[in-house]
């Protein structure tokens, strides 16, 4: 708990320095087509072919795991694109292009942004609270280290969630023990266990459930396990 007390107000804890999204963002952009996955994925995999390497930002070892392998597409263009697709944040779209798997097969995914808005500004009025307060607001203590913050003291009239790119649904925001804002899968997780066959051991992370058939890697997320009833649980220790 002690960290919480002593955030900085203000660190900006977005990874991509608190970038907004224009409100006329082109429909086109906002999808993830196969093709253009694809397109990026001969891409990378010519590029470590001929290098050894692969064309990814420098990233800390405390980067969440998949915001680790952003593609750098400085490094690709122009010998191995012409320009990254259009549904790349780098050319106007709302899609961050990373890759899961580097060590056995590298495959492309992406991450949707569409929800950095809302979490900037609940990381603002947060920041604003703790200017103030010197401490998080919290609600409850979900698991070891992650909490429910009290929304209402955050001048929220109901708790904020973002939209799931993964279901038709809208997922909560928590704070971890680090001061980081992330969104909470377990109501995706629980419809892929329930719409997948699966053979996960103890004590591993499922979130690959995630992004296994899906284009989208689960954005600002903490590691997930099944407890016994065969359920996702929080699995902090795993970070």
């Amino acid at each position: 708990m002690k960290k919480l007390f002593f955030l900085a107000v203000t660190t900006c804890l977005l990874f991509l320095n608190g970038c907004l999204f224009p409100d006329d963002q082109r429909a086109e952009n906002r999808l993830a087509y196969p093709d253009q996955l694809q397109s990026v994925q001969h891409a990378v995999d010519q590029f470590q072919t001929d290098t050894g390497v692969l064309p990814i930002r420098t990233f800390d070892q405390n980067t969440s795991l998949y915001q680790r392998y952003i593609i750098d597409f400085n490094q690709l263009v122009p010998r191995y694109l012409q320009q990254p697709p259009g549904t790349a944040f780098e050319n106007g779209g709302v899609f961050q292009y990373v890759l899961v798997n580097v060590e056995e097969a590298p495959e492309i995914k992406v991450i949707d942004l569409t929800s950095q808005r809302q979490i900037q500004q609940f990381q603002q009025k947060l920041n604003d609270y703790m200017r103030k307060n010197r401490f998080a607001p919290i609600d409850e203590m979900v698991d070891v280290g992650l909490f429910k913050l009290d929304y209402e003291a955050l001048n929220y009239k109901e708790a904020p969630h973002v939209r799931s790119p993964y279901h038709d649904t809208y997922l909560p925001l928590l704070l971890t023990n680090d001061g980081e804002i992330i969104i909470d899968y377990r109501i995706d997780l629980n419809m892929m266990l329930q719409e997948k066959d699966h053979s996960f051991e103890e004590g591993e992370d499922i979130r690959s459930l995630l992004y296994e058939d899906t284009p989208f890697v689960p954005f600002r997320s903490v590691p997930y396990v099944l407890d016994d009833n065969g359920e996702p649980a929080y699995a902090m220790e795993l970070r």
